[in-house]
This record gives C-alpha cells, sequence and structure tokens, in this order.
C-alpha cells in the first residue's frame, strides 16, 4: 500500500484524485488550504486543512499529518490564475500566481525528500499554457509564465533526483469543469470540458505508470507526450 500526499485538494482535480486513489486501497493526505469536506471521512483519505503551500506553517502542519512515514507518491496540484489583460496588469497578484504555481511544488517538494526513497514519484500539474511552443492565444499572462517556469523547475528536479531514484512527471490535466476555470471560459468552450473525476482518473494513470526511465517527461492526462 503506496502513501500519497496531494496538495490542493479542497475541490476539483485535487479532491478527485484523493478520492481515487484511496478507494483502490492506497493511503492518500489530502492536504487542502480550507475546506476539506470534499474529501474528509473517504475511503483512504487523510485530510488535513491550513496547507498553504507559499508559507513554511502551512507545509509544516502538513508534515505533522504524515510524522515519521514514508511517502511514495507527492502530487503537487495547488494552484492560482488571475486574468490580467495588458495594460491592467497587477504585479502583486503576478507574485501570488508565482507563489503558488511555482515555488508551491518546490517547497513542498523540498520538504518532503527527507521521507522519499528510491522508486518515489513526484507529479507537478503544470498546464499546457505553459508550454512555449504551444502558445497560440497569449494572454493569461501570469498563468503562463508561472506554468512555464514550474515545468522548468519540474526539470530541474528530475535531473537532480534520478540519481536518488526519485522521478519527476510535469502533467496537464486537460480542460478541466472546475471553480477555477469557470471564470475562464467561454459559453463557445463550456461543452468541451470534462469534469474533474476524468482528469484525475488520467493523472493517477500517467503517475502510476512513471518510472526513473520516463523521468522529466511533460505528459497530458490522456497519455499524450507535450511540448515544451
Amino acid at each position: 500500500m503506496a502513501i500519497w500526499v496531494v496538495t490542493g485538494a479542497d475541490r476539483g482535480i485535487g479532491a478527485a484524485m484523493c478520492v481515487q486513489v484511496g478507494a483502490r486501497g492506497d493511503t492518500v493526505i489530502a492536504a487542502c488550504l480550507d475546506d476539506a469536506s470534499a474529501v474528509r471521512g473517504k475511503a483512504g483519505v487523510e485530510a488535513v486543512s491550513g496547507v498553504d503551500v507559499t508559507s513554511e506553517s502551512g507545509v509544516h502542519a502538513l508534515l505533522r499529518q504524515i510524522g515519521d512515514r514514508r511517502v511514495d507518491v507527492v502530487v503537487n496540484n495547488a494552484g492560482l490564475v488571475i486574468e490580467r489583460k495588458l495594460g491592467e496588469f497587477d504585479y502583486q497578484a503576478f507574485q501570488r500566481e508565482f507563489a503558488v504555481n511555482t515555488l508551491g511544488p518546490l517547497r513542498v517538494t523540498e520538504a518532503l525528500l527527507p521521507r522519499m526513497g528510491p522508486g518515489g514519484k513526484i507529479g507537478i500539474v503544470t498546464s499546457r499554457v505553459g508550454s512555449l511552443s504551444e502558445n497560440g492565444s497569449g494572454g493569461l499572462y501570469g498563468y503562463r509564465i508561472s506554468k512555464a517556469a514550474a515545468n522548468m523547475a519540474g526539470i530541474n528536479l528530475s535531473h537532480e533526483l534520478k540519481p536518488r531514484g526519485i522521478a519527476v512527471i510535469l502533467l496537464h490535466p486537460g480542460s478541466v469543469r472546475t471553480r477555477m476555470t469557470a471564470a475562464l471560459t467561454d459559453q463557445a468552450t463550456v461543452g468541451m470540458l470534462v469534469e474533474p473525476e476524468v482528469s484525475a482518473k488520467g493523472l493517477i494513470a500517467r503517475v502510476d505508470e512513471l518510472s526513473i526511465e520516463t523521468t522529466g517527461t511533460f505528459r497530458h492526462a490522456n497519455g499524450q507526450s507535450l511540448p515544451w
């Protein structure tokens, strides 16, 4: 039985991943920022609130829940998007996106590494919008920049952790119907969104198949390899 840690588990993709991983018999520590009601009481799930991935105290709350147990899988899923158009930039908002989307995975990963060993796996849920070669529409400056930086952080981690037998994968969840995406999705594309449970199933499959030979790859939840 593996022990998973999933951040951003309050709702959406993170909550769906926790429920599915717990239901199959693994233990999953659901790291929530505020409301853990979506995962509390679910089979195999240990919910912990107050896990702000931008703060040392938030990560310490997660460490207290883990205790001295070994961690097999970490999925850095916590994310933030704040839409700002050119001419309306809010640089403090950009800094918040960077703190959550880029530095958050690094902070959590660094804190949990002492509890991981050979065979461990780290997933970072970034986004296709962080791909430099696939930016065909622009916009979402803070989100795109922070996710592109998260991709680079993940590649760096994959190089440094490969000798330790720990594999890293960068993950795109697809276009998912969540509270975070609701404000950014126009009516023409609403029908193209998938439910969080569908995305979560694919992300779990990508983590399951991850090996040290495939570390440092960027994959869609549906299995497609994505360009940087």
